[in-house]
């Protein structure tokens, strides 16, 4: 059985106004403030977890109010706020606008209070106007918009959004040996496949679906190593590069295991629940270093993995890649015996 999130050390880098981006050890850091990056992947995790807690609630009110005061009249996210609450850089529709999306979506579709979800998807609406060049943004906005459509159907921003992703995102490749559409892995890879399997699931795409379900097959392959997980470096990795490679960034675990249980919900191949496996075993020891990257006890995430053991520090998006791969393992286990 795998251990169950725990919201402590969370609780602990958030205040009132939103979540802390880093840590030293177990200790906020407020002098770099807070950032729309991590406030959406705690709104995701927040939002969906079973059962939450007064504790788990509270949090994921904080992160909603985060994200949607973010939003300015455009559609365009702020990424970063400072103590005292203000935004310190303009807004854009960089990677966080993308991930925004996917967490007032994630939101829209997890609740069941209805208040939250008309206010979740009027804002997503809102920024599904806007479009990245960027195709790390476009896929997780992608994500947020199928989540809207499931609340929402029909709903034209969300549908465009999807059509327009696709469009970037659904390119064929053009060497089979390497479908990946830049010369290198980088962060958060797998993001693009769950995209393309949400657009084939949310567009009746077929070929959309199976095309990223091929490109995940390829990424698990790529990363995994005598049957764990042996993950692209934080510098990125391409067919050459020497193998295993550090530091390895937990973030890439955790989109990972979103694509592998979008894969699933897709095809009910069990397949996918087995790679889930390996993206949680890879926090409980299940690694190139043999070293526990999740502490059971407080939540806490640790910052990456090196040859010799773990980066000590617990901030934010360690911690939340933790605690989502957990969600998504015991809901995988829930599946395995159904």
């Amino acid at each position: 059985m795998y251990p169950a999130p725990v919201f402590d050390h969370l609780a602990h880098l958030s205040t009132p106004i939103g979540l802390f981006e880093h840590a030293l050890l177990t200790e906020p850091r407020p002098e770099h403030g807070y950032c729309l990056d991590d406030v959406a992947r705690g709104l995701v995790v927040t939002s969906r977890q079973l059962r939450p807690s007064p504790q788990v609630d509270q949090l994921a009110a904080t992160y909603l109010r985060f994200t949607l005061f973010a939003q300015d009249g455009l559609g365009r996210f702020h990424n970063r706020r400072d103590l005292s609450g203000r935004w310190t850089d303009a807004a854009t529709v960089e990677d966080h606008w993308g991930r925004a999306l996917w967490a007032l979506g994630t939101a829209a579709s997890a609740t069941r209070d209805p208040r939250v979800r008309r206010a979740a998807v009027d804002a997503a609406v809102v920024g599904m106007r806007q479009r990245s060049p960027w195709w790390h943004a476009m896929a997780y906005a992608a994500l947020g918009a199928a989540e809207v459509l499931a609340v929402a159907p029909g709903e034209p921003a969300a549908r465009a959004l999807l059509a327009d992703a696709r469009t970037m995102l659904a390119r064929p490749a053009t060497d089979p040996a390497w479908p990946w559409p830049d010369e290198r892995l980088s962060y958060a890879n797998a993001v693009l496949p769950e995209a393309l399997i949400a657009l084939g699931a949310a567009l009746d795409d077929d070929a959309t679906l199976q095309r990223g379900l091929d490109l995940l097959h390829w990424l698990v392959a790529q990363e995994t190593h005598d049957d764990h997980l042996s993950l692209t470096p934080a510098g990125g990795w391409q067919d050459g590069d020497e193998r295993p490679g550090f530091d390895q960034q937990p973030i890439e675990v955790a989109a990972l295991a979103e694509a592998c249980w979008r894969a699933f919900r897709a095809t009910r191949q069990e397949v996918w629940l087995a790679y889930l496996g390996r993206c949680v075993g890879w926090f409980l020891g299940e690694n190139d270093s043999g070293a526990t990257l999740y502490d059971a006890l407080s939540g806490g995430g640790f910052d990456g993995l090196h040859a010799d053991g773990v980066n000590q520090n617990q901030g934010a998006e360690s911690t939340l890649a933790a605690l989502s791969t957990l969600q998504l393992g015991r809901l995988s286990l829930v599946q395995a015996v159904a």
